[in-house]
């Protein structure tokens, strides 16, 4: 019997050591870089968008392709009577084989595989925008996920911190050090730090969800964890370095540079349009002439040449030199909104940053001193009930808002990456 308890206890003691195992393997904990390399390679919204660039290049070889030849088959001088009495229907007929053939002027299919091929570069292009945006919502997703956990861990340390002093506070009763209003205010004031765990693990769960929402992930949300340095940097470059990179890497810029050449082939290819294209056919008849003997095989030829009085496409040449001046005020609206972008996310990575040096280098250390400070005294009769609660209140405060102003900083880099078209902070 003593032999099969040790067995029993070993069995379920190597299953909870499996279980264990099993667990932690199957948790997930990605950081920044490969929550956005499996975003690129899962989002169902950016591989839908990517069709469509492959759409446009397809299109390319639509726009390229020649005209196709045209085969024509008449017969002709079929009898309808009798010839001499003798009904020979087929004694006369000849047969013409015909092939005509549309030559188009002007680089008419060059220009249009140009254009096919600037538009594919236009949807390219919008595709990295959309990229572009998505991931900025993926990055907020990330931070708000690292703010959630960094409050929760404050809230779990602050009420293990004040769990403590309610159980000295017990001892000071007991010991009839304190009355037991004091005692109730005490241990009434830990509701506060119940309630703020608990908001911090909606807060985080929240955040998770928005993230699997975006890698189109259905792993649950307990076995999903994501980490990254939760701080601030005080490095800056110049303003102007970020408006340069952001002029040569804003994807919706590039679209509308773009769009101005796409309108300036599409102008030359209007004109194109209004040339003339001749029509060239050439054919063989087999027994044209019975009153020729020697014309029973002939070969001809002609050419067509339509006369554009009328219709010299007048109306898309007019349209294109619009749509080329239209193009060309959009890039400079896009151009001015690249300059008012960067210039707002960076005056907001600025004002964190002012924000966060002082709660870093001073008040953080001084609420906690404050804190120490005035719970030792209140614990020795120097200082009251009143003077402790406002001291713990003032500690969580502080603390908080650093939280706070670190997760403002990381959205305000995250933005400023939007702006700039790539990232330059982390």
């Amino acid at each position: 019997m003593k032999h099969g308890c040790c067995l029993r206890h070993a069995l379920f003691v190597t299953a909870w050591v499996l279980l264990a195992a099993q667990t932690c393997v199957a948790q997930e904990n990605l950081s920044w870089d490969q929550v956005k390399s499996r975003f690129e390679s899962a989002n169902p919204a950016l591989k839908a968008d990517a069709y469509s660039v492959d759409e446009m290049k397809a299109a390319e070889t639509t726009a390229f392709l020649r005209p196709n030849p045209q085969f024509t088959l008449s017969q002709d001088g079929t009898q309808l009577a009798p010839n001499n009495g003798v009904w020979q229907p087929m004694l006369g007929t000849f047969v013409v084989p015909t092939i005509s053939y549309l030559h188009e002027r002007d680089h008419k299919r060059e220009l249009r595989r140009q254009s096919a091929q600037e538009g594919t570069r236009i949807a390219a292009s919008d595709h990295d925008d959309l990229k572009r945006n998505l991931e900025f919502n993926l990055r907020q997703a990330f931070v708000l996920t690292l703010q959630s956990k960094a409050v929760l861990e404050l809230a779990k340390n602050d009420l293990d911190y004040y769990d403590k002093i309610i159980d000295i506070a017990r001892s000071r009763y007991a010991a009839g050090d304190i009355a037991q209003i004091d005692l109730d205010r005490i241990e009434l004031l830990r509701v506060q730090y119940e309630v703020e765990i608990q908001s911090a693990m909606v807060n985080l769960r929240t955040a998770k969800i928005q993230l699997l929402q975006l890698l189109d992930d259905r792993t649950p949300v307990e076995k999903f964890e994501v980490n990254g340095a939760f701080d601030f940097s005080d490095a800056l470059q110049p303003l102007d370095d970020y408006r340069q990179i952001a002029l040569d890497t804003r994807p919706d810029l590039q679209a509308a540079l773009q769009a101005v050449q796409q309108a300036e082939t599409n102008h030359k290819l209007a004109v194109a349009n209004g040339s003339t294209d001749p029509t060239f056919s050439g054919w063989y008849t087999w027994n044209s002439s019975n009153n020729n003997p020697n014309a029973l095989q002939t070969l001809g030829g002609s050419v067509s040449i339509p006369l554009r009085i009328f219709d010299r496409n007048q109306g898309e040449k007019q349209r294109t030199l619009i749509d080329i001046s239209r193009s060309r005020q959009v890039t400079e609206a896009a151009r001015a909104q690249v300059f008012s972008d960067v210039d707002s996310s960076y005056s907001q990575v600025q004002s964190s940053i002012a924000l966060l040096k002082p709660y870093k280098a001073k008040y953080k250390d001084q609420a906690t001193r404050v804190r120490d400070t005035v719970t030792y005294s209140y614990q020795h009769g120097g200082a009251s009930l009143m003077d402790f609660l406002n001291a713990q209140s003032d500690y969580r405060t502080v603390q908080l808002a650093y939280l706070q102003l670190i997760g403002s900083y990381l959205t305000a880099a995250g933005q400023l990456n939007l702006a700039v078209g790539r990232e330059v902070l982390q």
